[in-house]
């Protein structure tokens, strides 16, 4: 009997003698069984036995050895992601690919190790094994950009193969960071003559993301001057840098304006965009630019004959608008002035005043005319002029003195009456008088010589001035004067000069003034106020607070030193102007302590639906007070709007589901004083899914924003009008009955009260009475699901607000301590 292979001999063979069946060459099972659709891989015969001749099929099945390691199709894995992916996002990944079958194929997978991915083992329908790459912690591009991986598959053979990939993650950018400025505050200084086109400072501000998103522009807040901007250029660097140039764009005057201040946005190209600012204030230094200037250019004095050495003349005041040495004067006279006028005045070169310092004569010399010259001491030295005119006043100092223009000696004693014998030019009695203020000394009677041969005749020349008689009283050039102080003024500053005038002469004209003694709360004007008795130059004692003191109504006295004087009296009206001297104040949303609010919002929200609204308080005057607001930051510009002038935030779309759950709001409410102050309040808003409810009364109803509506307006003022009335009654009645007055309860400690003072005014540019108060309590109150009710507290001025805890009835008591909001 003979045994034969007819077929794939090239692996298997059979000895035709003894019917064993070998194998001829390795077998692959791989490569004889290329699918994995059956784990099975047969080798098919056909032997040939004869003798008798017969034909037999032969299967010889090919068993799996794990001789194959796994294999990925590359040799990375590339991964986009964006920094803003959610946290548990998954990312399908390549599969490796193992030829062996059964328990020798892919098994698994292994991730090397990382913070922020981790894998999830799937299998496939037909049986293959996946990997999916889940994200377990929120991206962050600027802390680590990219994410090298290992991903390692592993089969089930015995001993175990593998293989390995590389997963490179890109983190995609999001702008999700706003650019910073090297500094909040810059404080710089510049010199008032520095030229047009001197570079202030570079100004650079970085952005942590990349591409658009990081892109810079600059420009000038709302908060930035209109005259400050068209002082400064705000320019773009011209080497493509990031940079920006502050440049001098027009000439600077420190007297003009000392201090520019500045508040620089710089804005990325996000989208939404994002912003960062920097407070710039610029110090403009004093230059020697202002010459000293005397109140007038040419000074007319006065001064009797007989003033004693020493005596002051005048106190010159020259001023100079610099600063510092800048404004230090000196001064002393010009070459203009003559010898005599330096010997006579005395001028001292620190003070300004010119004093007597020789004896003065009207009789030898009536007029000195001067020139000083005030110098300050800047480097670059500036003077200015003024000139004086004394006019030496005469004094009855010089006894009279006869001229006799002509006489006639001897006389006949035949001379007839009427001859003119000499003429005087001065003569007491019975003196006809001739022209020219000259008497004629005339023969009155027949003369004799032989009874009187000669006469000895002596003249006495008097002379005498007109009395005068204190008839006139004081008079003031004004009846009423009105005087504008600035508040935070210098204690000892002079605010007026109250000068009346007497046409009365000597120490009829000398004046004294006096403040006419009067009580405001318990102060009297004296502590207030002092005037000089001398001149009637007012003064302030004290610095003033617009919001303490408004105004002053008072009397000023002036009495003369005649017998008996005489006075008249001037109104003062003194106006205390305020200064922007208080910054505002966020009154809503309330804020325990700090100056952050959270709220909670419904993510059904409709668009324009009222989100929270803010009120600020300035107690400075009405120009200064009104108030301003602006988003400082904001964490989507697109889902907020906010209203400049009455605070309210809205809502500019529906939230959708890519939006944060937390959203954080800065608002600035900025005053309209000059310079301006702000405050800020943080408002973080968390989305809901459910809309917060308000209780009413016992029943839960759903808080509507409409609940001041016009209709439900007129219906809560007619109840609540009734019902005052009905109360009023009541307790006429009870305190008609009762003898003596009741004890009353004290109110329950179930309620968080809020106090606030009935005539207290909580305002914006928009809304200034009490209802603003009531307004932004009721929205803070029903935000966090409250009752609010309004209660009157009787023989009061005060309202007291009870806000009610959600989801109790009126009945229910809290342990919370009574918080007082002060207004």
């Amino acid at each position: 009997m003979r045994l034969d292979i007819i077929a794939n001999k090239k692996y298997l063979d059979v000895n035709k003698e003894t019917g064993e069946l070998y194998i001829v060459e390795k077998i692959d099972r791989e490569y004889l069984c290329t699918t994995k659709s059956s784990t099975s891989c047969y080798l098919k015969l056909e032997a040939i036995l004869e003798n008798p001749l017969r034909i037999f099929n032969i299967e010889v099945e090919i068993l799996d050895m794990n001789d194959n390691a796994p294999q990925f199709r590359r040799d990375a894995i590339h991964l986009d992601i964006s920094e803003a992916t959610p946290k548990g996002e998954r990312f399908s990944l390549s599969n490796a690919v193992d030829p062996d079958v059964g328990s020798n194929s892919v098994k698994t997978y292994h991730l090397s190790e990382s913070d922020y991915f981790n894998i999830e083992v799937q299998t496939g329908r037909d049986g293959s094994k996946l990997a999916e790459l889940i994200l377990t912690k929120a991206l962050d591009r600027e802390q680590q950009a990219v994410h090298n991986l290992i991903l390692t598959a592993v089969d089930g053979g015995k001993p175990a193969r593998s293989g390995t990939v590389s997963i490179i993650v890109h983190v995609l950018d999001t702008n999700d960071n706003a650019p910073t400025f090297n500094k909040a505050n810059y404080d710089l200084k510049i010199m008032e003559n520095s030229p047009i086109g001197s570079l202030v400072i570079n100004l650079n501000a970085t952005d942590l993301d990349e591409g658009s998103n990081s892109d810079i522009t600059y420009s000038y807040s709302l908060y930035t001057s209109e005259k400050t901007q068209e002082t400064f250029n705000l320019n773009p660097s011209t080497d493509g840098s990031k940079f920006a140039e502050l440049i001098l764009k027009k000439a600077l005057d420190r007297e003009q304006q000392a201090v520019h201040n500045l508040i620089l946005t710089a804005v990325d190209g996000g989208k939404p965009a994002r912003s960062g600012t920097a407070s710039v204030i610029v110090h403009v230094l004093d230059t020697n630019d202002n010459a000293p200037t005397f109140n007038k250019a040419n000074y007319d004095l006065k001064i009797m004959e007989n003033s004693p050495i020493g005596s002051l003349v005048i106190n010159l005041n020259a001023t100079d608008l610099d600063e510092g040495s800048n404004s230090d004067i000196t001064y002393s006279y010009s070459l203009y002035t003559s010898e005599k006028t330096q010997e006579t005045f005395n001028l001292n070169p620190s003070t300004g005043e010119i004093t007597v310092k020789g004896m003065l004569n009207y009789e030898d010399f009536r007029i000195y005319d001067m020139e000083v010259i005030a110098t300050d001491k800047g480097a670059n030295s500036l003077s200015g002029q003024c000139t004086i005119k004394i006019l030496i006043e005469d004094m009855n100092d010089n006894h009279p003195e006869i001229s006799i223009k002509s006489f006639q000696s001897p006389v006949n004693e035949n001379t007839e009456l009427d001859t003119v014998i000499a003429v005087v030019n001065k003569m007491p009695f019975k003196l006809r008088e001739s022209s020219d203020n000259y008497y004629e000394l005339v023969v009155s009677e027949p003369l004799d010589r032989e009874k009187v041969p000669e006469y000895d005749i002596t003249f006495t020349v008097t002379d005498r001035e007109l009395l005068d008689v204190n008839d006139n009283v004081p008079q003031f050039p004004q009846s009423f004067y009105t005087i504008r102080v600035k508040e935070n003024n210098a204690p000892g500053a002079l605010l007026s000069s109250l000068s009346a005038f007497d046409p009365d002469l000597h120490e009829n004209q000398y004046l004294v003034y006096f403040i006419l003694e009067k009580e405001i709360a318990n102060t009297s004007m004296s502590m207030l106020f002092s005037i000089n008795p001398e001149n009637g130059n007012l003064y302030a004692l004290k610095t003033f607070d617009y919001e303490m003191e408004k105004e002053f109504l008072f009397h000023i006295e002036a009495r003369d030193s005649g017998s008996p004087p005489l006075s008249s009296n001037v109104t003062v009206h003194i106006i205390i102007v305020d200064q922007n001297d208080n910054a505002p104040v966020i009154v809503s949303p309330w804020r325990a302590h700090g100056s952050v609010v959270e709220e909670k919002i419904p993510r059904s929200t409709d668009k324009g639906s009222l989100v929270a609204k803010v009120i600020a308080l300035d107690t400075d005057s009405v120009h200064n007070s009104r108030i301003t607001y602006q988003f400082l930051q904001v964490t989507d510009a697109t889902l907020f709007s906010l209203d400049q002038y009455n605070g309210e935030i809205r809502t500019m779309r529906m939230f959708s589901y890519r939006d944060p759950r937390h959203q954080r709001l800065v608002v600035v409410a900025k005053d309209n004083g000059e310079p301006a102050l702000s405050a800020t309040v943080t408002i973080k808003l968390s989305t809901v899914e459910t809309a917060v409810k308000a209780y009413s009364d016992m029943t839960e109803v759903p808080l509507e924003y409409d609940i001041f509506s016009d209709l439900n307006l007129y219906l809560v003022i007619g109840l609540g009008s009734v019902s005052f009335l009905l109360l009023i009654t009541i307790l006429v009645t009870i305190v008609l009955k009762c003898q003596k007055p009741k004890a009353s309860k004290a109110a329950p400690p179930c309620r968080n009260s809020v106090i606030s003072e009935r005539n207290s005014t909580i305002a914006d540019s928009t809304l200034v009475s009490n209802d603003a108060y009531w307004y932004s309590l009721f929205l803070a109150e029903t935000r966090k699901g409250k009752l609010v009710v309004r209660q009157p507290v009787p023989k009061g001025s005060r309202y007291i607000v009870s806000s009610l805890p959600r989801g109790t009835g009126l009945t229910d008591t809290s342990d919370s301590a009574a918080s007082t909001l002060q207004v």
